[in-house]
């Protein structure tokens, strides 16, 4: 048992210039990820996965922020399978994401498939599906037979 470092993401904060515009990507995208309670105020969005007995409820959050601006920080996002990063990139290109690029597999010396894509307010997101390095399945098998 690990009783000593890293045990997890709690929560991320992301900052947006307007929530209206953030909504659309990210009512579709965080429910689709598990995060489906929704809790908002005037200047924040908040989607909690479901409440956890045996620890304590991750979220990820919007917080307005009138004059913020993307920058080269990417939140990775993770899949379960390569046809999920599949789904949920046509999820969020539905849903109004920008600046798209894959799915594809980025770095040939990695099992990983992932796409890249933006919010309305430039905040680079990224969903991924990274395979254990001991598994000695190529990704390429793995897409081919999904």
């Amino acid at each position: 048992m690990n009783t000593h470092g890293f045990i997890g993401i709690d929560h991320i904060d992301l900052r947006v210039h307007d929530l209206a515009s953030a909504r659309r990507l990210y009512d579709a995208l965080m429910p689709a990820l598990g995060l489906t309670d929704v809790h908002e105020t005037d200047d924040s969005i908040e989607y909690y996965e479901p409440r956890r007995v045996d620890a304590p409820t991750r979220f990820f959050g919007l917080n307005l922020s009138a004059g913020h601006r993307g920058d080269a920080s990417r939140v990775a996002l993770s899949a379960r399978s390569p046809a999920e990063v599949d789904r949920l990139t046509a999820l969020a290109a539905n849903a109004g994401a920008v600046a798209i690029e894959g799915p594809e597999i980025p770095y040939s010396s990695e099992q990983y498939y992932a796409s890249f894509f933006e919010d309305a307010s430039g905040n680079k997101l990224e969903i991924c599906y990274r395979r254990r390095h001991h598994e000695s399945e190529d990704i390429g098998e793995v897409l081919q037979a999904e």
